[in-house]
Order: structure tokens, then C-alpha cells, then sequence
């Protein structure tokens, strides 16, 4: 077979390419859907990757939370993430913990948990470092819990 434009030829391979898109696992490559510029580079976009998720479920019934949360890796940071529906009623030192256990009682053991960081707001979406050396592996649950009265507000078991 003899093609008589290279160009042609090396164009339509390049748009095949650029509409091209590739999923390994839940990271998600997304290409652009223009041709490619002159310089043959393609406007790619990384998604973040959730590692787990799940949904809250309410402890102590004065204290109603919903929503759910999960953990993503970004740029090779781990991030637990509050959903933009999430609330939980207000209290003194709320905090955000990693359970060993995939339900928390209403009082946790201190050797149960991991302290992830003080809630940022009682709703609405949230973002919290994980730091590296957790391994988030020998946790099965986020907890919203009030470190000054040891009470789990809520869990969600991931």
C-alpha cells in the first residue's frame, strides 16, 4: 500500500491519538479532543485517584451527621475528603480520626485511632493531609469525634 500525503497520514494518526482516552484502574487520563498543535504535545488532564470512600452513619443521635467521605491521592499526597453535603452538629474539639475497626463505638480507645486533624467547619466540603508514614491500610473507618468528651459523633466505614 503506498500513500501518496505523509501528512495526512501523520495528522489522522495524531487525532486518533488525541481522542484517545485511557483508563487504568480509577486513574483516568482524559486527552484532548483537538487536533494536536504543531509542537505535538496534547493537553492531558490526571484525575485524582479515590482510594476509599463511604458514608457516614450517625453514633449519638443528638449529634446528626451525613454525607460521606473519602481518601484520594493527588500528586502523590494522601487527602481525606468531606463531601460538600456533609454536616455534623456542633461541639467542642471536633475532631477527625482513622479507626482500626470498621464501626466506632461511642467512646473510642486511644489505641484504636489515629488523630487525622481538628474539623475545619461542622459542613460543607473539606480537605485534610494525610501524612506518609500513616498507612491508611490498617484503618477500616473516618470517625467525627469530640476529643473533650471521648464521643463519636458518626463513622463511615471505608
Amino acid at each position: 500500500m503506498k500513500f501518496t500525503n505523509f501528512n495526512t497520514v501523520k495528522n489522522t494518526a495524531i487525532s486518533l491519538v488525541a481522542i484517545t482516552a485511557i483508563s487504568v484502574g480509577t486513574n483516568n487520563l482524559f486527552l484532548s479532543s483537538k487536533p494536536a498543535q504543531a509542537d505535538n504535545s496534547i493537553p492531558i488532564k490526571i484525575a485524582q485517584n479515590s482510594v476509599k470512600s463511604g458514608k457516614f452513619v450517625t453514633v449519638k443521635q443528638e449529634k446528626q451527621t451525613t454525607g460521606q467521605v473519602k481518601i484520594v491521592t493527588e500528586n502523590g499526597k494522601r487527602y481525606l475528603e468531606l463531601s460538600s453535603d456533609f454536616s455534623t452538629a456542633k461541639g467542642p474539639d471536633v475532631q477527625i480520626i482513622l479507626h482500626r475497626n470498621s464501626q466506632i463505638g461511642v467512646n473510642p480507645k486511644q489505641n484504636e485511632y489515629f488523630n487525622v486533624a481538628m474539623l475545619k467547619s461542622f459542613q460543607g466540603g473539606q480537605r485534610y493531609l494525610i501524612p506518609d508514614y500513616v498507612n491508611i491500610n490498617e484503618f477500616k473507618s473516618v470517625g467525627i469525634w469530640c476529643r473533650e468528651f471521648n464521643v463519636t459523633f458518626a463513622f463511615a466505614t471505608i
